[in-house]
């Protein structure tokens, strides 16, 4: 007997640009896309009869897909994104768009995680390598660099950390003596979209905060303690965050010229000057990170808020809104709920088998029952507690990927994205929807099943990163130095303090 597998529609009109070293992938792996039934209005299974369809189900050999007589087709969202996104960005925090998925839905979360996944495509982490630690382009050629152009976005600046925080195994050094910083990171990026068929496209002009996790994998959740520290964003002790996460956000190292502001400084600065530059448009802040970069997402989202920095001149709200790939707990139940009450909108997407998410917080967390009580009655200092809505998935529902219990791969973003690809809701099977490639797992990773044919971490620099030079000889040329801070950081950042204070003063 034939067996069935659900499929969620593409949309005709939404591209997902990709690189050009790309478009080799294995393309025969995907269904073809169908189009949805414009007679069916109601939002349930739309059944087809096919008998020359190939579809991939979960025991299929990958080489010889299995033929299947009736595929549930679910319907497109055929409303403009413009019309909706307020529901997109979780105004109704997502409740009837995540099972089944909206397919508006799934195509931002996967466009966000690219936004992540460029922070470490981009980085620089050789430690052989002068610029260990930096990002390897300029800002002006970022998305150029990455075949990311059609996304219609430009640089705003560059984000960096210093590295004397509490996690120190976050910091990527050079092993030469001549590096291009002894004290920094590159950690990510702040993004505005500019360009005009984006911002129909989007119906506001977006801010996107893409903030890079560790390329180290797992190695810095050892350096949790799980020791939280008062976030002092606001005249509030109790409101705490995990301390690790605390110091890789607000320490600065006055003697390097690309830590001398921290990353808090960095990001309030910046939204700022956005915010001027483009007074009286509608704006929303969209804030992206894998892992570690998960973290700071959220805590950049609390503190944006807290700084009341989602705010227009004219008193209008600017919604925030968190995508977050496979993040660790940040703070406590009291940061929870401040993030609640300042109506910071998150959607936490995780792979079930990861161990990231479940940590902090082993002891007492979200689950459990007497939480509270814990914080309030008993201060445990070890109470932590996600925040927001989780998008739960699993890896063993593709048949693309191998069962491994290779933590690694449970944490890799490519292989989270493939996920959401191919998620259409709680048991209804899996198959690509954006025909997302299927390439793109394996580029930092060891995941696809080997009958595929794709090479393990095959992603690299051309010769990575060496070229031939006028003599004949093969060097690593040098690059154009990074830009650091814009000149007028500090003037901004004073108005933020500024209009904090007089906004705390008010509500007294």
């Amino acid at each position: 007997m034939a067996s069935s597998l659900n499929i969620s529609l593409s949309s005709s009109s939404f591209q997902n640009p990709k690189p050009s070293f790309l478009q080799s992938s294995p393309n025969h792996l995907f269904p073809k896309t169908l189009k949805p039934n414009s007679h069916n209005k109601s939002n349930s299974p739309i059944l087809i009869n096919s008998s020359s369809l190939p579809i991939l189900t979960p025991n299929s050999h990958i080489q010889n897909p299995q033929k299947v007589e009736q595929l549930p087709l679910y319907k497109e969202d055929t409303r403009p994104l413009h019309q909706i996104w307020p529901e997109i960005l979780g105004s109704g925090d997502w409740n009837g768009l995540l099972d089944p998925i909206n397919s508006h839905l799934r195509r931002e979360i996967i466009r966000y995680g690219e936004f992540a996944q460029a922070c470490y495509d981009s980085f620089d982490f050789d430690p052989r390598s002068k610029y260990c630690g930096t990002c390897k382009y300029q800002g002006a050629h970022f998305f150029q660099k990455l075949g990311m152009n059609d996304y219609g976005y430009s640089i705003s600046r560059y984000l960096y950390a210093t590295s004397n925080i509490n996690l120190p195994n976050f910091f990527q050094r050079s092993k030469l003596s001549s590096v291009w910083s002894q004290h920094a990171n590159w950690m990510g990026y702040i993004s505005v979209a500019t360009d005009e068929h984006e911002l129909r496209r989007l119906g506001r002009r977006n801010i996107v905060i893409a903030w890079r996790g560790t390329v180290t994998y797992l190695e810095w959740i050892h350096d949790l303690k799980d020791i939280l520290h008062p976030a002092h964003f606001s005249d509030d002790p109790s409101i705490k965050i995990e301390s690790g996460f605390f110091d890789l956000y607000t320490t600065k190292e006055h003697a390097c010229h690309y830590s001398a502001f921290s990353a808090r400084e960095q990001i309030l600065s910046e939204i700022k000057r956005i915010k001027e530059r483009y007074e009286g448009e509608d704006l929303s802040i969209t804030i992206t990170g894998h892992s570690l970069g998960a973290a700071l997402a959220l805590l950049s989202a609390y503190d944006i808020a807290e700084m009341k920095l989602n705010f227009t001149n004219s008193g209008g709200k600017i919604p925030i809104t968190v995508f977050s790939f496979s993040g660790p707990r940040v703070g406590n139940l009291k940061f929870k709920e401040r993030c609640e009450s300042l109506g910071i909108k998150v959607l936490r997407v995780v792979n079930v088998h990861d161990k990231v998410p479940k940590v902090p917080g082993i002891f007492a967390n979200e689950k459990t029952k007497h939480q509270k009580y814990l914080e309030e009655k008993i201060s445990f200092p070890w109470s932590y507690a996600h925040v927001g809505t989780e998008l739960e998935l699993d890896q063993n529902d593709s048949p693309f990927l191998k069962r491994t219990n290779d933590i690694s791969c449970a944490h890799n973003l490519e292989a989270l994205l493939h996920l959401v690809d191919g998620y259409g809701g709680r048991g209804l099977g899996f198959c690509s929807a954006t025909n997302r490639d299927i390439a793109l797992v394996n580029k930092s990773c060891d995941f696809l099943k080997e009958e595929i044919g794709v090479p393990a971490y095959w992603r690299q620099d051309e010769n990575k990163g060496m070229v031939r030079g006028g003599d004949g000889r093969w060097i690593l040329p040098e690059r154009p130095r990074l830009d650091s801070h814009p000149p007028d950081t500090a003037y901004y950042l004073e108005q933020v303090l500024k209009f904090a204070a007089n906004s705390t003063l008010k509500t007294l």
